[in-house]
């Protein structure tokens, strides 16, 4: 059946007008303006990345601290930062290599000086009593070298800070540090963030 063309009606197809095609248009100018940033952001985002590991890597190493042997200083999966090398001195926490591990303990003595330790814990140098503000109780701990010990050339002697639970250069087991296998100083804490600061 044909259709009666006077009677039909022909309905134009709506055109947008000129504000709904300026929303398209805008909107669609955001979209690449945001990919154009995402993407821009994400580069750089990972040269940053890549450029704190090698910094890292070579020059300040993060590291997690595991265990319990230097509380209160420092506690279980506090994240340090640890300066490559470089000098260190007696009261200084190092990070040092032992069986394929790192550790981080205290330096007490360096080359040449005697260390004597009180039953009580009481650890002296050279004849002197030191003064150990970061120890949480003293204890004598795990130890089997014959006192009073004098500390080999070109080795160091280190103690955890919780005495009575840190094995350490107490023990033949680990014993005295040499300096090569000491991979720097532990200066600044970096997480958990309410405990950000330098490492005493």
């Amino acid at each position: 059946m044909a259709a009666d063309s006077k009677n039909e009606v022909l309905k134009k197809p709506e055109l947008p007008d000129v504000q709904t095609l300026e929303r398209v248009v805008k909107k669609r100018h955001e979209r690449r303006e945001y990919l154009r940033i995402l993407r821009s952001t994400v580069a750089s985002l990972l040269v940053v990345a890549a450029a704190a590991v090698i910094i890292s890597m070579l020059f300040l190493p993060v590291l997690r601290v595991t265990g319990t042997s230097m509380t209160p200083t420092l506690h279980d999966d506090e994240l340090v930062v640890c300066r490559k090398r470089g000098s260190f001195q007696k009261g200084d926490i190092v990070a040092f290599y032992y069986n394929n591990k790192i550790l981080l303990k205290r330096v007490i003595a360096t080359a040449g000086d005697v260390v004597d330790i009180k039953e009580d814990g009481t650890v002296i140098v050279n004849g002197k009593t030191l003064n150990e503000p970061y120890v949480d109780g003293k204890a004598l701990g795990e130890c089997d070298i014959e006192l009073p010990y004098q500390v080999p050339d070109e080795r160091i002697f280190v103690m955890g800070d919780h005495r009575s639970t840190s094995v350490d250069s107490r023990t033949k087991r680990i014993g005295c540090i040499a300096e090569e296998a000491v991979l720097g100083k532990v200066s600044l804490r970096i997480y958990p963030f309410k405990r950000i600061g330098t490492v005493d």
